[in-house]
Parts: structure tokens; sequence; C-alpha cells
């Protein structure tokens, strides 16, 4: 019962909060009431008249916020999918995919995940963050396609100094077991992820992103309780193009017990909740490109693979995102 209650609530909250409230506006207790105007904002402050840039209209009917401009000289992390967060109260709609090579330890083959994550920035300081999603498609042989599990909850600013371009935020995740069990998803009883998240600019043209937290599930039996730690150094190469380098700690507190796979667990996609990881470490390393044609468009890729011996089931991944931001 308490699992299917959360998982009512976390799926309308999810619904409610990336529609945007445009039911909300309309008012139906019995009377008629006026519709409210809606806000529409138009992205077509490009940085050049040569730079081709689909018009994108937002329709917030005031129930969120635009995005935080005051860093737009940081550009947003890419690996560590689900958990690297950008400390910024944005509002914004990630597409994503990713092409992920398993290590014959693991089975082999490839994974593929095509998902969006949504970020409603609600007030100053408080924002809905999305961040899971997806249908997986696989030629592992442990894993076959199917729909991922959804994530979302919300994140605030703490501590935001323009002038000194910084900031810092923290917030909490919760990740529904919604998903098919073909894909390694919908085990346990859901996932709670806390974290903290922070950028510095630390030169002409050089920015710091960092976010650390801790993922604990509801059940220790079919999923495994872990750390981690993100950080992104990036260098603005011209007006539009950045280089970005980026580094995962991943590290295991405690070992589920029905997981398929003794001794090898997941990254941020897939807790499998395996026997005897307990005090494993992982870490990854990324490198890739910027490419923003405006403050409200950002498209990039990164190549990642793992540089400690222990590589579980990443042998190297390649992924696209594009940030759509209002």
């Amino acid at each position: 019962m308490r699992r299917k209650l959360s998982s009512w609530i976390l799926s309308a909250g999810i619904f409610l909060g990336a529609i945007g409230g445009v039911q909300m506006a309309q008012v139906a207790v019995g009377q008629d009431a006026p519709q409210p105007e809606p806000t529409v904002t138009t992205v077509d402050d490009l940085q050049s008249a040569s730079t081709s840039v689909p018009t994108i209209e937002w329709v917030t009917y005031d129930l969120f916020k635009k995005s935080d401009h005051g860093f737009d000289s940081f550009i947003s992390p890419i690996s560590n999918l689900v958990y690297f967060e950008d400390p910024r109260a944005l509002t914004e709609i990630r597409p994503f995919t990713f092409h992920h090579t398993a290590p014959l330890a693991a089975g082999g083959g490839s994974v593929q995940l095509y998902g969006a994550q949504v970020r409603l920035r609600l007030s100053e300081n408080v924002s809905l963050i999305a961040t899971k999603d997806g249908y997986v498609t696989s030629s592992n042989p442990l894993i076959s396609n199917g729909w991922a599990d959804i994530a979302a909850g919300l994140k605030f600013t703490l501590l935001r100094d323009v002038e000194s371009q910084s900031i810092w935020s923290a917030g909490f995740t919760y990740e529904l077991p919604s998903g098919g069990s073909g894909p390694l998803q919908g085990n346990g009883d859901g996932e709670l992820n806390l974290f903290l998240s922070g950028a510095k600019k630390l030169g002409d043209g050089i920015n710091w992103m960092t976010a650390s937290g801790i993922r604990t599930p509801l059940n220790n039996s079919d999923e495994s309780m872990s750390t981690f730690w993100s950080n992104n150094i990036n260098f603005q190469l011209t007006e539009r193009f950045y280089f970005l380098t980026e580094a995962n700690w991943y590290h295991w507190l405690s070992a589920g017990k029905d997981g398929p796979l003794p001794g090898v667990e997941g990254l941020d996609v897939i807790n499998l909740g395996s026997p005897g990881v307990a005090g494993n470490d992982i870490v990854t390393a990324a490198i890739g490109f910027k490419y923003k044609s405006n403050r409200h468009s950002e498209l990039g890729f990164a190549f990642e693979f793992p540089l400690t011996e222990r590589r579980d089931i990443l042998d190297n991944r390649l992924t696209l995102d594009w940030r759509l931001r209002y």
C-alpha cells in the first residue's frame, strides 16, 4: 500500500510539474471563471544573425519562472547522467541519449537509453527536477528492451553570488520503481538521493562544477547503497564552443542481496542490488564538447570510460544531450 501511495503521489507531481499547470488554469468549481492570460516568451535573442535555432515558445501561466541567467558563462554537466545536478535554478527540457558498451564480464554488447529531463524553476530558490525516465534498448544478454524508472524531486539554492560567480544548491530526488524488469528497472521500493552541488568561475573562460550525494534504497535487499562525487572543469574555446573534462567517483556503502551479478554493480542508471559490492570503488572520466548558440540552447557530447581497473558494467559510453532553456 505504501509503495502504491508513493507511486501515485510522485506520478501526479511529475505530471503536474511537466505540464506547467496548464490544466489548473481552467477553474471548474461549478461556476464559470475567466481564463488567465498566458505569459509567452519567444527565444529570439540570438547572438548572431547567422545562427539558426528553432523558435521556442514557453507558455507558463506564471506558474514557473525563467532560468537563473546570472551564470550564463557556465555549462551544465553531461556524465553521471541522473545524479550530476547543475546547481543553478533552471527551467529547461533536456533530451538525451547514450550508447553504453558493457565489458564481456557483464555480458558484453551495448545498451541505449532515450529520454528527457525536465526542470522547472518554481520560485527564486526552489526548482522541481525530473531527472530520470526513458526507454532502454539493448543487445546485452542480461538486459532487454523496456522502460526505465522515473525519478524526480526538489532543488534549493543555498548560496548565490553573481559577482564572484559562485553558486551552491542542495536537494533530493526519489526514484520510483516504475520501470520494467527487462532493463533491470523496477526493483525494490525506490531509492532516495540526497545531494549537494556547486559551481565556481576559476578564471577567464574556466569554470568548475561539482556534485556529491548519497543514494539510499528503501529496500536493502533489492538495491545497494552508494555515494558519488562528480566534477566538471570546462574551458571556453570560442564564443560558442567549450571543451569539458569530467570525473566521477562511485563508492558502495552496502550491498544488496538479490542482484543478478554478484560483485558487479550498476552506475547512474541501474542499481542491481548485487551482493559482495560493499567497499568497491569505480572512477570514470569523460571528455567532450559543448556548443552554446545562445543562452537558451546547449548541445553537447562526451565520451566516458573507467580510470580504475574495476569497471563493473562500464566499458565506455557516448552521451549526447541538448538543453533547451527558458
